[in-house]
């Protein structure tokens, strides 16, 4: 595509790792990966001494060297293999540079040690470059892509540089955006950052619901910015968060991206209750992991796992009965007399029931008739 581009100044497609010399506005290509010294007598006799040369490196398709090197060694591989030739092409630079010619590196992947846009170190043993890798190639500058954060390293008066990308694309991006202006010279260059007009975006996170009150100091400087709000809440909580009421707050902002992190409930059976060989035994060991004092309800447990029921319900009705209405407990009780763990005392408690007063029968008669309010 790039070569159907009509334009003032010819541009250069490198498919392959090479080397290529700009002379009065023609590119002259290396055969090989690097010139050999008749190619230079070659370009010298023909075009003379060109304006600048060129080592590029496109990026190596790792799928290639896996192949020819094997899976294990690829990974890192690809760093020992460029290595090699950025410190063969390093040879032909200074012989350029001993000349006055100025000398380019360009490509395309990752330095090690290198920052992302969210700076986030890129450390690695299968990146494609080092630092000092990139230095042994002798260019005058080595223009990188790849890493939208712009950055760069100097030695020597040469430097190795990422311009960075011209937007900004993500939630998260740190750093000014632009291009790089280069100024190169034998043995010196010097990149300085354009900026250029991106996107504002305003990043607000909470360990837990949204704190409204932050939202609206921030949502006072976010008028045609970018607004990622994000929380982390457990499932029970989920409820408090009103979006609403935040869309409302950031009403003049450009966008709004919300994003809720629920933390699911986490239910388990307590533990060890399954080694237990009884029901009042489940019960116990239940209380001792909850903290709930299980004694009345044991006792409960074994009247209904060995009474009858009409039995427990003539006991409980035969305490209504004798306790004052003022005295009556406000919920379910036995019996005072009775001993919750000796289920055979119950039938001596049964109630007897008086002359003076018709028996009830407790399946189809009010049992609360004739009772004080």
């Amino acid at each position: 595509m790039f070569r159907l581009i009509g334009a003032k100044y010819a541009v250069y497609v490198a498919d392959r790792i090479h080397q290529v010399a700009l002379c009065a506005g023609q590119f002259v290509a290396s055969d090989g990966p690097v010139f050999t010294a008749a190619e230079i007598d070659v370009l010298l006799a023909q075009h003379g001494m060109p304006d600048i040369v060129f080592t590029c490196v496109p990026t190596v398709n790792k799928a290639i060297l896996a192949a020819a090197a094997g899976v294990a060694a690829a990974a890192t591989a690809v760093g020992d293999h460029l290595g090699e030739y950025l410190a063969a092409a390093g040879a032909i630079n200074r012989q350029w540079r001993s000349w006055g010619v100025r000398t380019v590196g360009v490509s395309h992947g990752t330095v090690n040690g290198c920052q992302t846009e969210h700076g986030v170190p890129m450390a690695g043993f299968d990146h494609e470059f080092t630092i000092g890798a990139l230095f042994d190639a002798e260019c005058d500058g080595f223009m990188l892509g790849h890493i939208h954060r712009a950055q760069q390293w100097e030695r020597e008066g040469r430097v190795v540089a990422y311009p960075g990308s011209i937007g900004r694309f993500h939630y998260g991006e740190i750093g000014e955006k632009g291009y790089l202006l280069w100024q190169v010279s034998p043995g010196r260059g010097a990149a300085s950052l354009i900026t250029t007009p991106a996107r504002e975006t305003v990043c607000v996170d909470f360990d837990g619901p949204p704190d409204m009150a932050k939202l609206a100091d921030v949502a006072a400087e976010a008028a045609d910015k970018f607004v990622r709000i994000r929380w982390t809440v457990n499932e029970e909580h989920r409820q408090l968060v009103d979006r609403d009421a935040i869309l409302a707050l950031f009403g003049m902002s450009a966008e709004v991206k919300m994003e809720a992190r629920v933390l699911p409930a986490v239910r388990s059976r307590a533990e060890g209750i399954t080694r237990a060989a009884s029901l009042p035994e489940k019960l116990a060991r239940w209380g001792e992991l909850t903290d709930v004092e299980t004694g009345q309800l044991a006792g409960r447990l074994v009247m209904l796992e060995t009474l009858d029921v009409q039995w427990i319900v003539d006991g409980v009705l035969a305490q209504l009965r004798a306790a004052p209405a003022e005295a009556l407990p406000s919920g379910p009780a036995i019996p005072g007399n009775v001993d919750c763990y000796e289920p055979d005392r119950v039938a001596l408690a049964s109630p007897v029931p008086r002359s003076d007063e018709p028996s009830v029968n407790w399946l189809t008669d009010d049992l609360f008739a004739g009772q004080p309010a």
